[in-house]
């Protein structure tokens, strides 16, 4: 799913610019000497100050490492990337953040499994054209959501995470070879957590009910099961209980006709060969 990011009621991401630049001062560090010492463009380093960009978790973790700061930065920015977000989808992220099982049926690779330049690809719109500079931020801010998402699959306790993909996700190359073959080895990987589940729907098992559409089924601790239905850029959370049952059931039915775990992954595992070779 496309994070969407708006440009109104940034509060929190100003508190988080505003908390860099009273530590920055604090240090007596000017924009350049922190540059220098943290290896981040100043013009970066200045817009993060201002509020003009959100960045990525990592680039939070360094600075916190820097100031001795303990995780203040990630915490803030915890609070501004879901600022960022759309009304319509502050819903369903909030409860992707706090699921604790999650089932997955996709047309092409969710952003939970996308490496960086994989999201950054498919969000320019995998045309390989250049972009415009204020669509390149842009595209820069939803990377920068997507790979935030990802770190539920690595929280304390972890969810439990089964994604089914359709064969069709992984005969889609991008264009940059390289870019294709990160992707897949990193869908490999993923596999391997103990937490996450990777199935793959061939060809051959036919028609189903999900074809038309992306669907998450979320579990939190406690309540009923929510669905999220994606399709052309256009998502609906469904919370009726008939409704999310009959998409269980349909999730059910397609799961069976996948692939095993084990067979998904050697069938990954061939495509990276075919990409490499």
């Amino acid at each position: 799913m496309e994070e969407h990011p708006v440009d109104e009621g940034q509060s929190r991401r100003a508190e988080l610019g505003g908390t860099l630049r009273i530590l920055r001062e604090k240090a007596a560090k000017s924009l350049g000497q922190l540059a220098e010492e943290t290896s981040y463009d100043k013009s970066y380093l200045y817009r993060l100050e201002k509020g003009e960009r959100l960045s990525k978790r990592a680039v939070m973790e360094d600075l916190d490492r820097y100031h001795g700061t303990g995780d203040l930065l990630v915490r803030l920015w915890r609070d501004a990337r879901r600022e960022v977000v759309k009304d319509k989808y502050k819903d369903f992220m909030e409860l992707e953040s706090t699921a604790r099982v999650m089932r997955l049926f996709q047309l092409r690779v969710p952003g939970l499994l996308q490496t960086e330049a994989y999201a950054r690809t498919v969000l320019s719109g995998l045309s390989g054209a250049q972009t415009k500079a204020d669509n390149s931020e842009a595209v820069e801010e939803q990377v920068a959501l997507r790979l935030g998402r990802q770190e539920l699959l690595h929280r304390h306790p972890a969810p439990s995470v089964r994604v089914i993909l359709d064969e069709g996700a992984l005969r889609r190359p991008v264009p940059d070879v390289r870019v294709w073959a990160e992707q897949l080895s990193h869908l490999v990987d993923a596999a391997e957590l103990p937490s996450v589940a990777i199935q793959v729907l061939p060809y051959a098992a036919g028609v189903h009910d999900l074809m038309s559409s992306d669907l998450i089924l979320l579990w939190q601790r406690l309540g009923d099961p929510v669905a999220y239905v994606e399709g052309n850029s256009i998502g609906q959370l469904i919370d009726d209980p008939d409704k999310v049952l009959s998409f269980r059931l349909s999730y059910d039915l397609v799961r069976d006709a996948a692939l095993t775990p084990a067979e998904s992954t050697a069938f990954i595992k061939r495509l990276l060969e075919e990409c490499r070779s």
